[in-house]
């Protein structure tokens, strides 16, 4: 590494330890377990920009700005290179690929409808962006040109997407996105993915066995249907192997998922007063929390490297996640911090 990509990347340090010194994560999680309105949620996270709106219309506006506030922290430390690395670039663009995967569910449920979907509020990542959301609800209009391109075409099972469904699209869009970023990751020096490596594999082994929950409790799908949308690297079969394990467990007896690997992300008790069932919201509030203490734990062990802004993304969107998840509870009428529990988070 020369000296002036070390300056660059000392400087980009410096800067991303400066924003998330102020975000809540780590011990700064705490001051939200004290909050009790949304109005006040508002005040301890936009000190210097709360609005005086009724609770009701409070609740979109704070998300919206909650959302906006995440996306410009990434950008803005991109903004610090002069030429950006390609993964800093695909984590700044997961939140267009988000908001892709919202416009083709919205276009697959208002299909044959007369009247034209709403248009939904899309993420401005500014110079980073390549889906034209302009040319909306147009979808060859607005991904002709992108490496999305392919959502046009017929999938690798020779199915037409929108005859797939809204799973199906999601699925192609995640499968692409892993694929891209796990190839980005292995481009660069050992030295400057540790970190980043380790979370991604946890993170596309959890998403897996979090998407075999789903199909099955949701969707009813069997194992096939299951495995086929199943993000699969060539080369990295273990990132299936729970969800594939879990295709064979009932999900009506949790001692008999006690062996898996995946056991303590699950439900201890039954939903409510019935009987105990595999709950795919807690799985996947309990794997957002894990991925969250890997990327605290590693932010800081090696400044000059890419895994810093690498967690850096990763902290702040999961940030994102608990300040919304709280405000939708507070609009609700719960305390903060029965939300934090549902979320298994500790604050």
């Amino acid at each position: 590494m020369g000296l002036q990509a070390a300056g660059e990347r000392a400087y980009v340090y410096a800067k991303a330890c400066g924003i998330i010194g102020k975000s809540f994560v780590g011990r700064r999680t705490g001051a939200l377990g004290q909050v009790s309105r949304l109005s006040e949620l508002d005040r301890l996270i936009f000190s210097g920009g709360a609005r005086e709106l009724p609770e009701r219309e409070l609740l979109p506006d704070l998300e919206r700005r909650i959302l906006g506030r995440s996306v410009d922290a990434a950008v803005s430390i991109a903004g610090c290179f002069k030429h950006p690395p390609e993964l800093l670039v695909l984590l700044v663009q997961s939140y267009e690929y988000a908001d892709l995967k919202t416009a083709l569910a919205m276009l697959s449920e208002t299909e044959g409808s007369s009247a034209p979907p709403p248009k939904p509020a899309f993420t401005d990542i500014g110079r980073f962006a390549t889906v034209n959301f302009d040319a909306w609800p147009d979808k060859e209009a607005m991904v002709k040109g992108t490496e999305y391109e392919f959502i046009l075409k017929k999938n690798e099972a020779g199915a037409e997407q929108a005859e797939e469904g809204e799973a199906a699209a999601e699925t192609a869009l995640d499968v692409h996105y892993y694929r891209r970023l796990w190839n980005v990751l292995l481009k660069l020096k050992k030295t400057d993915r540790a970190a980043a490596e380790k979370i991604i594999r946890e993170e596309i082994a959890l998403r897996n066995a979090a998407w075999a929950l789903r199909m099955r409790t949701y969707y009813g799908m069997n194992a096939e249907e299951v495995r086929r949308r199943l993000v699969f690297i060539p080369g990295s079969e273990e990132l299936t192997r729970g969800a594939v394990e879990a295709l064979e467990l009932p999900l009506d007896s949790r001692a008999e998922w006690e062996r898996w690997r995946f056991a303590s992300f699950l439900n201890k008790e039954g939903l409510g007063e019935g009987p105990w069932r595999a709950d795919p919201r807690y799985f996947q509030n309990a794997a957002a929390e894990r991925l969250y203490r890997m990327a605290l734990r590693q932010f800081r062990r090696r400044p000059l490297s890419l895994d810093t802004v690498f967690c850096f993304v990763k902290l702040k969107q999961f940030e994102e996640d608990l300040l919304t998840s709280a405000a939708e509870g507070l609009a609700l009428g719960m305390p903060s911090r029965d939300v934090f529990d549902l979320l298994e988070v500790n604050v």
